[in-house]
């Protein structure tokens, strides 16, 4: 090898670089000691010579770009070393306060533009260096990378703004407030992903209308902001004898080239609003303020974000994405771009889209997937298991040598290009810095297969809608078409009947009836045509019915509720298997019909049959609820009322899935909806105490672990039987004295403390927010009903219990348990409870009361029609509350004699004990279960059909006669 100069040779050996490569590299050595000095040469001599001789022989041969920086500017590699930054990372703040001090000394943007420049090409130099050598993760690489964007704008902003103030004056609003441009970073910057050598995009934007004040002339504050606009793109984008900072792109703005630079944030959201598009959507979900007035920026951003993110499912997305791969993909085509690995089939942006599609479908409502980092959202998507894990393990293996190829790529010669290179030397230098020396080859495969993995993915998750064979449809889809086009109703019940429906004229009038509503009529564009190609899908499943009219009329509330949010329409269109799943829910039950219709946000569920089908327990509930509030700002009281009651409608549809379907028996059932609800008020107390500890801070003692608050259940809640359509009875309970107080900022005492809890509570289960109340709610059984107290210490429910409770107050206490708050005031509460009900009691005197009680309710309860026509499964004679009422009766007469008889509050268990302690035969006590198990299943059934608890005098007739003889034994006889 004959040297260019006198200098000595690097003697590279073939275990360091391929031979090929090894040749430019003594070039380069020897054209950058010519250039040095003595005191920069002998550095390098002795750098070379050093433990980082690897390095520099990697960075010399896989960047020319960084060799002729070294070449321009010698003493910068020396100083990094010496600094200590070339081998370690940069805090976040490194990078502003470095650039701010260097800037301190110029004195026109000339002077800021050179400052600008070398303090870019510096730090490249540096990261390029490290991310080469893996010195640094590619996390790091893209992350110091931004970070350097971020700088410059900020720094050469400020500059810019002050020089342009001294000249034009200071821009204000109408009311004298300041005004700064904020500076919005979209893409790979916003995100805090920028690559070697890529653009920055960015949008402009002020605060508020105005005028300039203090200068020369005065300016509307939009034209103060254009000029500073231009100068900023200019600083930064402009190439000089040094170069650029960062190439500047603006056509993401409103109206894109044809807009105006700059425009207020009224005006922004405005543009959004009215006329925002799908791309612009995508665009914003990486949108970042980066410079000039944040806070204010990120208000706005705030703002934007109900455009951005849907609070409905929003499957419409997919659609839109689709269509932007097709572009790109024959872009792709036309520019010959299939070995660019971010264009490309599996490329970087396929991952992307994967992350988005995600994003924008449930971002509304899964907050943590409203995060900037792809690689957070992908993490995010296997802990809410919407991805498998398998599935994201690959997708963040192919994003990160994806990246750190485009990394090499862009090294190279620092130009924005994502392209395989074609040149020997160049792709000999990619394969040696992804760590597959000279095998050219080997890098090649296993590139290949990260594209097959990220492509087979992309497919799966963005692919077009499963289609159905026609030999399986009983109409084509042209045929249905045609008819909803004529729409004519003869036509229409002709077409019904031919496609088998039950009642054709009725399912006629009911289609004929919805699309001539004005609801229809006034739909536009997309919308419309959604629903058109969505009708005919649904009416070709709903032949598979048994009662295709019947199911009809129970969906068509349902899709008049999304006329509006048509997305909704096409997460149906796009899953054929939970449109299926749709028509055979709604035909067993018009509950869970009215509930779809009622919030649509539940047709999620039906995408996949594993769990909707499928109810955790318990313990599996509280770690859901757990985790998905632990998302949520614990000061976001909205977001966690929203999200507690998407909780509760989620589950309980499970449950009733599970029900109709018959994987889930009736005991069950009861079992699934009581976990609901337990979980979700032991979540709702948490939440309610949280916010008022922020304000008035803790009535508990230092030291003490417990909160000294219970919630009681009543009723069928207490009893564990609880209804899909049940309130709930509840009662607060507290023992700390009232003369403790808390210790917050507006310190309140116990009693009122406890008092403001329990109001809290209670607002957070009844409110009436876009997804319904929690729950109903019901306090009148709490000592002295709607006249006492909310919360009630323990001390006054035991006097109450002791000196005033009605025998009906004891009555319901059979059935009563703690189900949140501290288990220590629980077990006090509990032994309480057994001292009450185990209380010596006249039996003559008992029974008479709940006989009589007994007898109100029912002339309460019943009306005449009920009373002779049908029986009242809950009501009637020998039906629900007979014996609900007997177990209780037997409880408050025995457990004196019998304690074991107040262990349990559900009516099984207590008919239990009862056989046990030898006071209801073994067979007594099974026929009496088994009458209510029948009369508690019939009623679940009649409230999944939406019917009133009465059934034909003849249904059932052997049970009540069982329950009214031993009705008549045990209360009537002397």
């Amino acid at each position: 090898m004959s040297l260019p100069s006198q200098y000595r040779s690097l003697n590279i050996l073939a275990q360091e670089l391929p031979v090929a490569l090894a040749a430019d590299v003594e070039i380069h050595w020897q054209s950058l000691l010519e250039r040095c000095d003595q005191g920069p040469r002998d550095w390098y001599r002795a750098f070379v010579e050093s433990e980082h001789r690897q390095e520099l022989l990697v960075a010399f041969s896989c960047s020319p770009a960084l060799v002729e920086l070294c070449l321009r500017r010698p003493a910068w590699l020396a100083d990094f070393v010496l600094n200590k930054q070339l081998h370690s990372h940069l805090a976040d703040d490194a990078w502003l306060t470095e650039l701010r001090e260097l800037c301190t000394e110029c004195e026109s943007a000339e002077g800021l533009a050179t400052t600008l420049r070398d303090f870019r090409n510096r730090h490249w130099l540096r990261i390029v260096w490290r991310d080469l050598n893996r010195l640094a993760e590619m996390e790091e690489t893209v992350r110091d990378l931004s970070a350097l964007a971020d700088a410059c704008v900020e720094v050469a902003l400020t500059f810019l703004h002050q020089q342009l103030v001294v000249e034009r004056g200071e821009p204000r609003s109408a009311e004298g407030i300041p005004q700064q441009l904020v500076v919005i970073a979209m893409g790979k910057l916003g995100a805090g992903e920028l690559n070697l050598s890529s653009d920055i995009d960015l949008i402009f934007t002020y605060p508020e209308p105005g005028s300039t004040v203090g200068g020369p002339r005065s300016d509307d504050n939009q034209a103060f902001f254009i000029r500073l606009g231009q100068r900023l793109i200019h600083a930064l984008d402009a190439r000089t004898a040094d170069g650029f900072v960062f190439r500047v792109d603006m056509r993401l703005r409103p109206y894109g080239q044809s807009g105006p630079l700059v425009i207020s944030f009224d005006a922004l959201i405005e543009y959004y609003q009215d006329q925002g598009r799908d791309w612009e959507r995508y665009a914003l979900i990486k949108a970042r303020c980066i410079a000039g007035d944040t806070k204010g920026g990120d208000r706005l951003l705030q703002l934007l974000r109900p455009f951005v993110y849907r609070r409905y499912l929003d499957f419409s997305a997919v659609d839109s994405l689709r269509d932007m791969k097709l572009m790109i993909q024959r872009e792709v085509v036309r520019r010959q771009l299939q070995d660019n690995i971010k264009l490309g089939s599996g490329g970087i942006r396929e991952i992307e889209f994967i992350a988005q599609c995600f994003q924008l479908i449930r971002g509304g409502q899964e907050l943590n997937l409203q995060a900037l980092q792809l690689q957070v959202i992908l993490a995010e998507l296997e802990s809410m298991a919407y991805l498998p894990e398998s599935v994201v393990d690959e997708l963040q293996a192919a994003y990160k040598f994806l990246r750190n190829t485009e990394h090499a790529i862009q090294a190279w010669r620092d130009e924005q290009t994502q392209q395989l290179p074609d040149t020997d030397n160049a792709l000999l230098a990619l394969s040696f810095a992804m760590g597959f020396g000279d095998d050219v080859a080997a890098f090649h495969d296993v590139l290949a297969r990260h594209r097959q993995r990220v492509a087979a993915h992309f497919g799966h998750i963005i692919a077009p809608p499963e289609v159905e064979p026609d030999d399986r449809q009983h109409l084509s889809k042209n045929r249905w078409r045609a008819m909803l086009d004529d729409l004519d109703r003869d036509l229409v019940r002709q077409t019904l009947e031919e496609a088998g429906f039950d009642d054709a004229d009725e399912a006629a009038r009911l289609l004929v009836a919805l699309l001539n509503g004005a609801s229809v009529l006034r739909m536009q564009g997309r919308s419309r045509d959604r629903l058109y190609e969505f009708l005919p899908l649904i009416l070709e499943d709903l032949c598979d019915a048994d009662s295709p009219a019947e199911t009809l009329l129970r969906l068509i509330p349902l899709i008049e509720a999304v006329l509006r949010r048509t997305a909704y329409l096409v997460l149906l269109m796009e899953n054929p298997a939970a449109r299926k799943r749709l028509v055979v829910l709604c035909e067993a039950s018009p509950w869970i019909a009215r509930q779809l219709a009622a919030q649509p946000v539940l047709l999620d569920e039906l995408l996949d049959a594993n769990s909707l089908f499928s109810v955790p327990e318990k313990a599996g509930l509280s770690s859901e609820l757990r985790q998905r509030l632990l998302r949520i700002d614990s000061d976001d009281l909205e977001a966690q009322m929203e999200a507690l009651r998407h909780f509760r409608l989620t589950h309980v549809l499970r449950v009733a899935s599970s029900e109709v379907t018959g994987s889930l028996p009736l005991m069950k059932v009861s079992d699934y909806l009581t976990y609901i609800a337990e979980v979700v008020l032991d979540a709702v107390l948490d939440v309610a105490w949280q916010n008022l500890l922020d304000k008035n801070g803790s009535p508990v003692p230092a030291g003490d672990d417990q909160r000294h608050f219970v919630i009681l259940a009543y009723g069928k809640l207490g009893g564990l039987e609880l209804g899909y359509s049940s309130d709930l009875d509840l009662v607060f309970m507290h023992d700390l004295p009232s003369s403790v107080i808390s210790d917050g900022k507006r310190p309140l005492d116990a009693a009122t403390f406890f008092t403001r809890l329990g109001q809290r509570i209670i607002h957070i289960l009844t409110a009436a927010t876009r997804l319904g109340p929690l729950y109903e709610v019901d306090m009148r059984l709490r000592p002295s009903g709607n006249s006492g107290l909310l919360v009630s210490s323990f001390a006054a429910f035991k006097d109450y219990q002791n000196s005033q409770a009605w025998t009906w107050e004891h009555q319901a206490l059979v059935r009563v348990r703690a189900v949140a708050g501290d288990a220590l005031l629980a077990q006090k509460f509990e032994a309480l409870r057994g001292e009450i009900l185990s209380k010596p009691r006249d039996i003559a005197i008992l029974r008479d009361e709940v006989v009589s009680m007994r007898q109100k309710m029912r002339d309460h309860l019943m009306s005449a029609s009920d009373k002779n026509a049908e029986f009242d499964i809950k009501q009637g004679s020998g039906g629900i509350v007979d014996i609900e009422f007997m177990v209780q009766y037997g409880v408050l007469a025995w457990s004196q004699q019998h304690p074991p008889l107040t262990h349990y509050t559900d009516n099984i268990r207590i008919l239990e004990s009862l056989a046990k302690q030898g006071l209801i035969s073994t067979a007594d006590t099974q026929t009496l279960i088994d009458a209510y198990k029948a009369f508690r299943s019939q009623a679940h059934r009649l409230s999944l059909q939406e019917q009133k608890g009465l059934i034909a005098e003849t249904v059932l007739s052997a049970e009540r006669e069982i329950v009214s003889g031993f009705w008549q034994q045990l209360m009537l006889s002397p």
